[in-house]
């Protein structure tokens, strides 16, 4: 049972997102019974966050293609040497009018730049790791926003049990009021008795009209996060609480393990950006390699016969000369760029462990705390308020310790189903925080 229901946690960081990309067929939900797997199906097709990381995983494969591409050659026309005689016009020295036979200079000429120092590899190789950091981008949104989803979902439930608790809560106070009136005809309690349980009845209500407005709320952040806003009012979740685990602190060796660090996303992507870095620092040196541009031209210009053929070709070279300026402020930007990831992949890391640690105390605390519910205080105060209910029928508890022993009993009520959801989002958190979550491939 246990393992059962770790794993359903664990699906919010191990969804099959691939399938649904690759069907495109929603799964079918009924909306007032959503399981906690049925949420992060939907959630992995249709939430938003996780659809803009996709789009940017696009636009840096189209980088790629751009990155990759070699220089495309220059065609240049030219018409030189004309004759702005009106009388000879531009006739050649044969008399000779046709449009090839005029005697201006016509040129077809191709540019080509030709690139060295392996840049275009470079660019390539630079466009590949921001593809490959983009890609672990979409997987550290996906851990986070499937976090935010299953505490989304525990809120939800969090909000149907305490309404539950309020409903039945305002039905005592009506039964109770109800007996309280007919007891005030047969003068067997004050009207002050009455009074009190009447105001105490008021403020059952209006606490039951908060914890429906806390339902609705609860509503609309999870239908947000699993991109179906227009069935929020729908909304019902039905899987139990989780069951208790072992503490992860009764383990020694479990804070010093940090196998799972290389495998978090954002670690990884941290990893990708400094490759990036260091791919832009070699592409920033290989500006200094001269490029050079060629050039061939075909000229027809008449009237040179007969020293000289009307048509001729060329070529040309044209080298850069670094006399002023070596690209020494790329190189350095780019020094800085990889000294800025190297400091982010370690901020990332650092930022990894703290988040363990305190999902860790978190989780640790509401453990502890669900057990001293579960073994002790939600028992003694129900059987407080049951003998006080057994005392003020029989005459020996007055009005005001009765109202006092149910308010007590419903305020731990409220706070057990608080503890329960405190350790579902805990334990999802801790989750979240030591396991490898989902990367998206195409």
């Amino acid at each position: 049972m246990l393992r059962r229901q770790q794993g359903w946690l664990c699906v919010l960081l191990m969804v099959c997102f691939e399938a649904i990309a690759d069907s495109g067929v929603a799964p079918a939900v009924a909306w007032d019974q959503l399981s906690l797997q049925q949420a992060e199906l939907v959630f992995a097709g249709n939430n938003r966050d996780l659809l803009a990381a996709k789009r940017a995983i696009e636009s840096a494969e189209a980088d790629t293609l751009i990155a990759g591409q070699k220089p495309n050659p220059v065609l240049s026309l030219g018409l030189s040497s004309l004759n702005l005689n009106r009388g000879q016009g531009n006739k050649n020295q044969n008399g000779k009018r046709d449009l090839l036979d005029q005697t201006y200079n016509s040129a077809v000429q191709v540019t080509q730049l030709y690139e060295r120092g392996d840049k275009r590899a470079l660019r390539s190789a630079v466009a590949e790791s921001a593809v490959k950091a983009s890609r672990l981008d979409l997987g550290e949104t996906y851990r986070q926003q499937a976090l935010a989803m299953a505490n989304a979902y525990f809120d939800l439930k969090l909000a149907q049990e305490s309404l539950l608790i309020q409903q039945a809560n305002v039905s005592s106070y009506e039964k109770t009021l109800q007996a309280a009136q007919l007891r005030l005809k047969a003068g067997d309690v004050a009207s002050a008795d009455v009074a009190r349980i009447r105001v105490d009845a008021l403020r059952a209500s209006n606490d039951l009209r908060q914890a429906e407005a806390t339902v609705q709320k609860a509503q609309a952040m999870l239908a947000y996060l699993l991109g179906k806003d227009q069935d929020a009012s729908k909304l019902r979740v039905t899987d139990p609480w989780p069951a208790l685990i072992a503490e992860p602190s009764a383990n020694p060796a479990a804070e010093k393990d940090t196998g799972w660090l290389p495998q978090r996303p954002d670690v990884k992507a941290a990893e990708a950006r400094m490759e990036q870095a260091q791919q832009t620092r070699k592409l920033a040196e290989s500006l200094k390699v001269r490029d050079f541009t060629w050039s061939f031209a075909y000229q027809h210009f008449p009237g040179q016969e007969p020293g000289s053929a009307p048509d001729t070709i060329g070529a040309s070279l044209s080298i850069p000369l670094f006399t002023n300026y070596q690209y020494e402020g790329e190189a350095a930007r780019a020094e800085v760029g990889y000294t800025s990831a190297i400091e982010a992949r370690e901020r990332v890391q650092a930022a990894a462990i703290a988040e363990m640690r305190q999902a860790k105390a978190d989780l640790d605390a509401a453990i502890d705390k669900n057990r001293r519910f579960d073994q002790s205080i939600l028992r003694e105060a129900q059987n407080a308020a049951d003998a006080a209910e057994f005392a003020y029928k029989h005459g020996a508890m007055n009005v005001m310790d009765l109202l006092d022993a149910r308010r007590i009993l419903r305020t731990l009520q409220l706070e057990a189903v608080s503890v329960k959801a405190d350790y579902a989002k805990s334990l999802s958190a801790w989750l979240a925080a030591t396991r490898q979550a989902f990367v998206y491939q195409e």
